[in-house]
C-alpha cells in the first residue's frame, strides 16, 4: 500500500459512510488530524504512515481532532461526527498509525527496541527482511516520499532499513556467478535462477543503502557521514569542525583508525579519554601523545582518579564463555591484561601541571553524573 493508495482505501470508506463526496485533499488533511497535526504539511515534517501491530500506533489517533478539522475545510457537523467515526475505524482495523522518523531511526540503530513491538507482523519482520519490495510498502513509501523531498532523516532512515549489516536479516548471498550468467543471456532454471534472483537483489539492496546514505551525507546528516566513514571510508565526517553526535567516541575513533585518519582518532580518543575511558588513555600514551610526557602523565593521573592504575600491571583469569574465573568451577583458564604503563619522569612544575589537568577532567566527569 503506498500513500496513494491509503488516500484512496480512505476516501472510499469516508463516501461509503457518510454518503458525502469527501475531496482527496481533504482526506490527507482528515489522516493529519487523526494524529493530532494540525495540516498534513505539518505532519510531513517528521512523520510518516506504517502498519503496526494490535498494540497499536506510537501516536494513538484521535477522534476529535477529525471531527474538527472537518468542520474546519467547510463539512457539517453530522457529516463531520461521522467522518470521524468512520475513519479512525478504518485506521484501527487497518492498524495504520504513524512515528516519527527520528524515533524509526532510532529504532532502526537498536536505540529504541520498544518500537519493533509496534510495527506489522508479515512474513518478514519490518526490520530485517529477504525482500525490501514487499516489506512495510507503506512506510517506506512514505519515506521515500518524504526523502524525494529533500528529508535527510527520510534518506538515512531507508539507508538503514537498506544496510547490509547490522540488526538486519541478510538478502541470501546467492552467486555473482550465476548471476553473471543471467546477464549474458543464459537462461536458467530452478536453483541456479534462485541464486542469480537473490544475488540481483542483494545488489539492488546495497545500491538503494549507498544511494540513501550518501543522499543524507550530502546534507552533511553526520549519523550518515560517520556511516559513510565506515562502510565506503569516506573521510568528510572527520575533515570538517566535529559535530554534536551521539555515539561512542571510542567507536568513532576506531572507525577513524580503520580508515588511516590520524587525527580524526586522536580527536575522539581525547574526547574519550577525557570522560573516563582507560583504554582510550592507554592508546593515547602509546600512540598519539607519547612525545608529550605532561599529557602522558595527566591520563596517568586521571586514570587513578577514575580507579585504575595505569603504572600498574593488570591481568584477569577468566572461562572459556567469558565470565571471571572462578576456583569453584575449575576448568580451563584464559588469561587476558595489559602490562603497566612505564613513563619518564617530569619536573615538579610539570607533575603540578599533569595533576592540576587531571583534576579539571575529573571534575568534569563528575559534574556529568551530577
Amino acid at each position: 500500500m503506498t500513500i496513494k493508495d491509503l488516500a484512496y482505501s480512505t476516501q472510499k470508506s469516508l463516501h461509503a459512510n457518510t454518503g458525502c463526496s469527501i475531496k482527496r485533499a481533504h482526506v490527507y488533511e482528515l489522516l493529519a488530524a487523526s494524529f493530532d497535526f494540525k495540516s498534513y504539511a505539518a505532519f510531513n515534517v517528521e512523520h510518516v504512515f506504517g502498519h503496526f501491530r494490535k498494540h497499536g500506533s506510537p501516536v494513538l489517533p484521535k477522534t476529535e481532532q477529525v471531527a474538527q478539522r472537518c468542520i474546519d475545510i467547510g463539512y457539517q457537523r453530522d457529516v463531520a461526527d461521522l467522518a470521524a467515526a468512520t475513519l479512525i475505524a478504518f485506521l484501527t482495523e487497518n492498524k495504520i498509525g504513524v512515528v516519527s522518523i527520528s524515533s524509526l531511526i532510532k529504532s532502526l540503530r537498536g536505540e529504541l527496541r520498544m518500537l519493533d513491538d509496534y510495527f506489522e507482523d508479515t512474513e518478514e519482520e519490518l526490520f530485517g527482511f529477504d525482500d525490501p519490495d514487499r516489506t512495510g510498502p507503506l512506510l517506506l513509501h512514505s519515506l521515500e516520499m518524504a526523502a524525494s523531498k529533500g528529508n535527510a532523516n527520510a534518506h538515512y532512515a531507508l539507508a538503514l532499513i537498506y544496510a547490509p549489516n547490522g540488526d538486519h536479516k541478510q538478502i541470501g548471498m546467492g552467486s555473482s556467478y550465476w548471476f553473471e550468467q543471467a546477464q549474458s543471456g543464459r537462461i536458467l532454471v530452478g536453483v541456479e535462477k534462485e541464486w542469480a534472483e537473490a544475488y540481483e537483489a542483494r545488489l539492488n539492496q546495497a545500491k538503494k543503502y549507498e544511494y540513501h546514505l550518501r543522499e543524507a551525507g550530502r546534507q552533511s546528516y553526520p549519523m550518515a557521514l560517520l556511516d559513510l566513514a565506515e562502510s565506503f571510508g569516506d573521510t568528510t565526517f572527520f575533515d570538517q569542525p566535529c559535530p554534536d553526535i551521539d555515539v561512542d567516541p571510542a567507536e568513532i575513533a576506531e572507525i577513524a583508525e580503520q580508515i588511516g585518519h590520524d587525527q580524526g582518532a586522536k580527536y575522539w580518543l581525547t574526547v574519550s579519554a577525557e570522560n573516563g575511558d582507560t583504554n582510550a588513555m592507554v592508546k593515547l600514551l602509546e600512540e598519539y601523545d607519547s612525545d608529550n610526557l605532561v599529557r602522558c602523565w595527566t591520563w596517568v593521573y586521571l586514570s587513578r582518579l577514575v580507579g585504575t592504575d595505569l603504572t600498574q600491571d593488570e591481568y584477569y583469569a577468566f572461562h572459556d564463555d567469558g565470565s571471571l574465573y572462578d576456583d569453584d568451577i575449575g576448568g580451563p583458564m584464559l588469561i587476558d591484561g595489559r602490562d603497566c604503563v612505564t613513563l619518564d619522569p617530569i619536573s615538579p612544575e610539570q607533575d603540578a601541571e599533569a595533576k592540576l589537568a587531571a583534576q579539571n577532567l575529573y571534575e568534569s566527569i563528575k559534574h556529568q553524573f551530577t
